[in-house]
């Protein structure tokens, strides 16, 4: 089910034609292909799925504060939103 979902994707997005424009003032993104397209899904249980140019090296770029930002957001809901011990 899975794998079939991340086809679907992979394929619905090969026919796209409007990809933006490739970020050419950062080195390592000026010659990328824009036309790349690549998913991948972890589960829980540890299964990877993966479609499309989900096995093409790239560099992550400002993808990396997403991820940041989880871990503080994260962080933050632990130190805030626990319950207060009761005395």
């Amino acid at each position: 089910m899975m794998q079939h979902i991340l086809d679907d994707i992979a394929a619905e997005m090969a026919l796209e034609t409007e990809r933006g424009k490739v970020a050419d003032y950062i080195p390592q993104l000026a010659h990328v292909d824009p036309n790349q397209f690549g998913i991948a899904v972890a589960t829980p249980d540890g299964k990877v799925y993966s479609a499309g140019d989900a096995d093409t090296l790239f560099s992550i770029q400002s993808i990396s504060k997403v991820f940041t930002l989880t871990l503080a957001l994260n962080r933050f809901c632990l130190l805030y939103t626990s319950p207060s011990p009761r005395d």
